[in-house]
């Protein structure tokens, strides 16, 4: 009885830790918005390694972002499909990756006006989510 008691709970556990919650995204956030400052920091101080990290947190940390799981459980079925957006959260990952890739490239062959522009195309896309999806 306790094996199989102790068992569900461990089961249940670690299928909650698996779970995307509005702390990780908090979490998620922060990360993309400090790469962000480190990107406009390399820009400042014509560091290109400092543009390279930033760049390769941005992308590794807006594949992360996605529903949480009281967004997928929501009742109100248009909330959900609206949170549940998983078509333009994909896109807007694929871009701004595809942009801190271009970014790092203009910046490297020592174009810093395309490289900022590029950067300022980050900016919109995360304004973009903000404003659409997270209804700011």
């Amino acid at each position: 009885m306790k094996k199989v008691l102790l068992s569900s709970i461990i089961c249940s556990v670690i299928g909650m830790a698996n779970e995307y919650t509005q702390a990780d995204r908090i979490l998620d956030m922060q990360k993309i918005a400090q790469a962000m400052q480190d990107i406009q920091s390399g820009f400042f101080y014509n560091n290109l390694d400092i543009v390279k990290a930033g760049a390769k947190d941005l992308s590794e940390t807006i594949v992360k972002i996605g529903p949480t799981k009281a967004e997928k459980e929501n009742k109100d079925v248009y909330e959900r499909w609206m949170n549940n957006n998983t078509a333009m959260t994909a896109r807007t990952q694929r871009r701004i990756q595809n942009y801190a890739k271009t970014l790092v490239e203009r910046f490297q062959d020592g174009d810093a006006v395309q490289a900022l522009q590029v950067y300022n195309r980050v900016s919109a896309e995360c304004m973009k989510c903000h404003v659409d999806l997270r209804k700011w």
